[in-house]
């Protein structure tokens, strides 16, 4: 199984060909170009993928953005709109109900995707409740923060359980922090997963996970790395070098150190803003990027 942790499919799996110098069965992959971007799909369908992965079958979807970091023309409505895609196909075509949890502490800059985001979010069910004809060209989105338990003192997975037995949603979409294996990749990539989520591994305080087993309903789950382990750091680090370190006795010492550029809280708010919008694009279908500019602003 892996000692080099990283949340990302994509690089766990390419982790995995680099230790045993072949390819997993299970764990297919696939890459494609949308609208300039990037865009890589990892398959987990094999038990033994899973296991050796650490991560639950299902697609794993990663969008690099390479393109809207270097600020070309038009980037941010493309990037939004290919995450929307990518959304849209996860969640199998359905128009029903969406709820969006937004999952970290906007306390602490490098968890406070799932804040932000939810700040973004074009919110429309008690709009559709009170005036249906006026909104009915809109889809259905609520959303949650339902903070973190050493705040509220309840597991995130109970207060959400909570809120989908009573709102009833049609799916959920679950944002959080992610981490990667290499600084390269913090805040360049979004993940984009059909598999659930466990809030709070990001930044090394995993709880119970959201998924369909524990809910009921299909959980998307939306990530950004936003840290590095400083044990998985070190490790590659130390590998680029020609130098083998021991990573029980590494992670031993440096506990649960992770590590974060100094530009994330500017990283943070632009790149959860362009995951915002790319779920009101994939619920609030015919909409664009200009008109949730508008109903936002």
């Amino acid at each position: 199984m892996l000692s080099r942790r990283s949340d990302l499919a994509a690089e766990a799996k390419r982790i995995w060909s680099e230790d045993n110098l072949a390819d997993l069965d299970g764990a297919g992959e696939s890459v494609e170009e949308r609208r300039g971007f990037q865009v890589t799909t990892v398959t987990i369908t094999g038990d033994r993928a899973a296991e050796e992965l650490c991560k639950p079958k299902g697609r794993y979807v990663t969008v690099e953005l390479g393109r809207f970091l270097r600020r070309e023309d038009d980037s941010f409505e493309a990037g939004a709109q290919v995450i929307a895609q990518v959304l849209a196909e996860l969640l199998g075509g359905q128009s029903g109900p969406v709820l969006v949890v937004g999952l970290g502490n906007p306390a602490i800059t490098p968890d406070a995707v799932g804040h932000l985001v939810v700040k973004d979010a074009l919110v429309t069910r008690h709009l559709r409740r009170q005036m249906p004809d006026a909104f009915a060209q809109f889809g259905d989105l609520a959303a949650l923060e339902p903070g973190v338990l050493g705040t509220t003192g309840v597991e995130s997975v109970d207060v959400v359980g909570a809120v989908v037995r009573e709102v009833r949603p049609a799916a959920l979409i679950a944002v959080d922090a992610l981490a990667s294996r290499s600084m390269e990749r913090v805040c360049r990539t979004v993940q984009i997963a059909d598999s659930g989520i466990v809030p709070g591994s990001g930044v090394g305080n995993a709880r119970g996970a959201l998924s369909k087993e524990t809910l009921g309903i299909p959980v998307i789950a939306l990530g950004v790395p936003t840290v590095v382990d400083a044990a998985t750091l070190t490790l590659d680090v130390a590998r680029d070098a020609g130098v083998e370190l021991d990573p029980e006795a590494l992670r031993s010492r440096s506990g649960s150190m992770i590590v974060t550029p100094r530009d994330i809280d500017s990283n943070v708010r632009t790149i959860s803003r362009l995951m915002a919008y790319g779920i009101n694009l994939a619920v609030h279908r015919g909409l664009t990027v200009r008109d949730v500019d508008m109903f936002l602003g």
